[in-house]
This record gives C-alpha cells, structure tokens and sequence, in this order.
C-alpha cells in the first residue's frame, strides 16, 4: 500500500481512496452493472494490425471462440444447463477456435431485441466519432459482467511485445535510456531512468504516468482475479498475492512497485478531471442513455449526472492549465 503525496499535482493518496472507496465506487458499480453499460460490441476477430499474432494464451478457456448467439441453443444462453449432444458437438468446435480472451457470448433473445432498438436509436444520433467495431459485420455483442478483467494466461514474449512496444512507442524516450525491470536495462537500480524523466516536461513525464497508470491497473486486475483452480468441473478466481507481489513489491520490484501504483493514483485525477469537465454534455435534455426501458433510462441517466456532480465536487483535481503553458512552439508540437 502506498501513501503520501503524488509528484506533478496537488493531491496525495489518502484523499483519493477515501473519495473514491467510500463515494464514488459504489455508485459506479451501479452504474456499470446496468444494460447500457454491461453490453459491448466488439470485433474479436480483428487481426492485429501492427503484428503476426497467433493470440494463443495459458489457459484453456481463453482459447475458445464465443459462438454466434442466434447458432447456440436456448437452454445453452441461459447459463444453467445439461449439454445435450448437439450443445456438446458446438461447443467442442468452438474450443477448436484460437483467439485471445475467453468471452462469454451468451445474450437472451430478449436482449438480442433490445440491442435492435439501441442500434436504430444510435443510428439517429449525431456521433462526433465512428467506433470501426461497430459497422464491422463480425462485430458481436458481449456481456461485460459474464467477461470481467480478470487473468486470461496471455503472457510471455508476446505480452512483453505488446508493453514493450507501447512503452517505447509513446512515451517519448530515447532507445538508450532503458525503462526500470526492462530487458538489457543495467543494474543501476532505475536511477538513469528516473533522472532522465525528471528532466523532461511535465507533459511527456505525465504521459509516462498515464501509460504506468494503466499497466499498473490491468495487472491488478489480473491479480485480484486469478485463476487459482482450473479444473472441468470447477473454476475458482480470486485474489493471488503472490502476482500482486511479483508486480508491485518494493523489494521485489527493487522500488519500482511503488511507483507504479503512485501513477495509478495519477492516471486517476486525471480521468476524474475528464468526467467533472464532462457534465455539460451529459446534462442536455436531449442526452438519453437509450436501451428502450424508459423507467431505467432515466434511473441510469440520474445515478450517471450523480455521478458526474460527485467527481466535479472533488477538492483536489488535477490542474490542467499546468500544461502546454511553456514555450508556444514546443506546446504546439506536443498538441
């Protein structure tokens, strides 16, 4: 756990667990678990546009292809069945299907319809920008409550080719300052790293923690939601503290755990300053969060202004105007 004051802001990280764990998580959960929230259209059959990936991961069931839901029988989407031979022999070709992520694709003819009428409703709405996964003709629609981040087994060369590459990618670095617990990084403890990222703006040093941030939160995911046992007839997913160690230890991590998390506390004010800045929009009359039940359209829309209002309230935001206030030029070119 770490505690204290958080570098390049004015907050400190007592302030942020005790507004987020006692005020805004709770209504967020909420939120998240209504049906505007919890269904997302996704392509999964997207190849990787940067590299050849085979998408295989550890475990078995991140192998298996969701199949389309109009092809799996009734008793199969509604979660609590006895395979009967022809569920059997769908769901062994499904198994045979390699792709990243085990997604659970089951919706109930119910929510099929309901997803008919949140598609004409968006269709005539103004977008100020088009989601590719959407218009794609492979794009289905999964259930995010039944497919939590959680450990999917993805690691090895290509996990670390993919953070390796966003990292080296985007954060502005020269190739021959090596990140902390980086490959053919030296043994000097982290220090060129961190005196080279002292030295730079406060916005490409700010952007460094934001990519941290991020990392920092799917590995805590991935570790408060771990495949502890993996067998046919049970699956148990909890906490391993153990992957939580590896990650984020002062010890282990030679001190750079902590400083992970701090930057998952920053990547925090920030999104919490996007949501306060936000509110505007979301109050116009004409804003709805559509799924067509009226009753709980205007619940979700209520609790989601709540919420809003809740992260405006927040005493100590990130400051913003701290950035691009330098040399116009160099502003610019970083816009």
């Amino acid at each position: 756990q770490v505690t204290g004051h958080l570098d390049d802001c004015t907050c400190d990280v007592e302030t942020i667990d005790a507004f987020n764990n006692y005020k805004l998580f709770p209504r967020l959960n909420e939120l998240l678990e209504s049906d505007y929230f919890r269904y997302y259209k996704v392509n999964l059959k997207k190849p990787c546009p940067f590299w050849n990936d085979n998408s295989h991961c550890g475990i078995r069931d991140c192998a298996v292809k969701p199949c389309p839901s109009d092809e799996v029988p009734d008793g199969v989407r509604s979660g609590s069945f006895k395979y009967s031979e022809e569920a059997n022999n769908l769901a062994e070709e499904c198994e045979e299907a390699k792709r990243l992520g085990a997604v659970d694709g089951s919706l109930s003819k119910e929510t099929q319809q309901a997803m008919l009428q949140w598609t004409r409703h968006d269709d005539s709405s103004d977008s100020f920008c088009e989601a590719d996964d959407i218009y794609s003709p492979d794009a289905e629609y999964v259930d995010l409550l039944l497919n939590p981040e959680r450990y999917t087994g993805y690691k090895g060369p290509d996990a670390w080719k993919i953070w390796n590459s966003i990292y080296e990618e985007n954060c502005f670095k020269p190739q021959n300052v090596k990140r902390p617990l980086a490959s053919g990084r030296g043994d000097d403890g982290g220090h060129t790293f961190y005196k080279w990222l002292k030295g730079i703006c406060v916005e490409k040093r700010a952007f460094y923690k934001l990519i941290s941030g991020l990392h920092a939160s799917i590995n805590i995911h991935l570790s408060a939601r771990y495949l502890l046992q993996d067998t046919w007839s049970e699956k148990k997913w909890g906490p391993n503290v153990t992957e939580f160690q590896q990650r984020f230890d002062e010890v282990i991590t030679r001190g750079e755990g902590p400083r992970r998390l701090k930057n998952l506390y920053f990547l925090y004010l920030i999104e919490l300053r996007a949501l306060s800045k936000v509110l505007p929009f979301f109050q116009r009359p004409g804003f709805q969060l559509y799924t067509g039940n009226k009753s709980q359209d205007v619940e979700m829309k209520n609790l989601l202004l709540e919420i809003l209002h809740l992260a405006k309230s927040f005493p100590l935001h990130f400051d913003e105007n701290s950035f691009f206030a330098g040399n116009k030029k160099e502003a610019a070119k970083l816009k």
